[in-house]
Formats: structure tokens, sequence, C-alpha cells
């Protein structure tokens, strides 16, 4: 048996065609939607992040502002800028791309985005909504991995998932929203990490792995039940090369895995472009 592959790609390119419409329709109401991007310090990763995320708002209608401080810029500089785009009427929603360079509060910064203006979901506030079963604005990645399976007509309904990693952008609100009593969620939840003993067996009870650790190849053909869906949202690199969390033996078991290249990386840009787009409708009084 060969997996199928979840391809982020198209299902991504679906998104961004809605992403395309509906910033149409407010540009012919007179509004442009806004995006913003700050980076700070020359992390190679992070820099190409930022790069694919221009791209995609010139690709969808979106324009794009964005301000690069460099690595020695003082905590007071950042949150001087985090404080202009809050202030800014032309940018609706903005992103502090992570990590920051040693020597900065990330939750400090996090905390001073306005909750309204947070596209990736992030803001202690909307992080709050979501645990009280009430989201308003979503982290990007684990909204992608929902949508992504339910194209496939993948739900959550009753399923054990298993989350490798409990980190801030995937793993903790992943769990949280998979557990939502919502339709096509309503998933039964085991989050394990580093610590976690007998970590090859509970994985394998899983009816639906989602691995989002950043170490390669963690997860292995022999720790995935047969039929299981498997997700790798965690990556890293070797030089410029894309590592996934899945080795390649996973595809050997599974009924479905994201392939490399063009799973979940997709889907996370193309929900932040929709998480832009629909600040900027709140803006504008759209429906």
């Amino acid at each position: 048996m060969e997996a199928e592959l979840l391809d982020g790609n198209l299902i991504a390119s679906r998104i961004k065609e809605q992403v395309r419409e509906r910033a149409l329709h407010l540009r012919s109401r007179g509004a442009t939607v806004g995006l913003g991007t700050i980076l700070v310090g020359d992390d190679g990763p992070s820099a190409r992040y930022v790069e694919m995320k221009r791209a995609d708002c010139a690709e969808v209608g979106i324009e794009s502002f964005h301000t690069h401080l460099p690595a020695s810029a003082s905590e007071q500089e950042l949150a001087d800028l985090v404080q202009s785009y809050n202030a800014d009427s032309r940018i609706h929603s903005y992103l502090v791309q992570l990590p920051l360079p040693p020597g900065h509060d990330e939750d400090g910064i996090l905390t001073l985005v306005k909750p309204e203006k947070d596209v990736d979901g992030l803001h202690p506030m909307n992080l709050g909504y979501l645990a009280m079963s009430r989201p308003r604005v979503l982290p990007c990645t684990p909204a992608g991995i929902v949508e992504l399976l339910r194209a496939y007509g993948i739900g959550f309904d009753g399923k054990h998932v298993v989350i490798l990693g409990r980190g801030l952008t995937i793993g903790r609100p992943l769990a949280l929203l998979l557990a939502l009593n919502r339709p096509g969620l309503n998933a039964a939840v085991t989050v394990v990490h580093s610590r976690t003993r007998d970590l090859a067996a509970i994985v394998k009870s899983a009816d639906i792995v989602i691995s989002a650790t950043g170490a390669p190849g963690i997860v292995t053909a022999s720790m995935v039940k047969r039929g299981a869906v498997v997700v790798g949202a965690g990556t890293s690199f070797a030089g410029r090369k894309l590592l996934s969390d899945l080795a390649d033996d996973v595809a050997e078991v599974a009924s479905w895995v994201t392939p490399r290249i063009g799973g979940v990386g997709p889907m996370t840009r193309a929900m932040l472009l929709l998480n832009a787009v629909m600040a900027a409708e709140a803006v504008a009084g759209a429906g």
C-alpha cells in the first residue's frame, strides 16, 4: 500500500482564489487589503518565509507592508515599530516574524500587537478565545491542517489524534482547535513531546498523526498504525534543503500523508491571506 498525498499546493490555490475574489470585492468598494510583516535580524528561513508571504500578497491583490530591522535593534525600537503598525489604518493585519534574535521578549512583543490585527492568531487574547471555544482569529498552521484534511474528506469527529510537539504556533493551539465541540472536529486529542514515555506506542494508537517538532524523520513507519493519516507540520533545514518530520517510509503504511514539500506550508500561507482579508472585511463592515 502506498499512501495518497495530501496536496497542500492544490488546496491552497483554491483558498487563494477565494481570497483574491474577496480582496477584489473590497477594492471595488474603495478598500485595499493591507498585510504587514516585520522581520528582525538575518535568519535565513525567516527571511525566505517573509519573501514568500509578500509574493503571495502580490498574487491575490493584497498590499504588502514590510520593515526589516537589524538584529542589533533594541527592544524599544521594535516596540515602537509594532505600535506604528497598530496605528496605521492601511495595515489591516500584520505579523512579527518569529523567532526574534536573542535578547528580545517574544511574548512581550506579541502582546503589543492589536488583537484585531493579529494575522497569526497568536496574541494571548486570541488564543484565550480559542481556549474558551469562541475562536476569532485562528493560528494559521492549525487552521490550514484542518482545511487540508477537510478538503480530502477526512474528518476528526471521534478520531484519536496524536500531536507530536507542544509549541505555541502549532501543537498547543491545534489541540484546542481539534477538541472543539463543532462539526468536523470533536477529536480525542493526545499531545506528546520529548519527555513522553512510550512515545512510539502512543503514536501507533492514533487514527491521525500530526508531527510538529522540527526533528527530521522523527516519525517512522514502525510508529504508525496501518491506514492512519499522517501530517508532517514540523520542518527544519539542512542548508537550503527543507526536511520533514516524517521519514520516507511512513508512506508505506499510511493511507494519506503530506509530501515533504507542498503539504502544510502552502496551507499556512493561504490561511494567513484568509485571515488578512477577513481583518479588512471587519474594518470595512463586509459580510
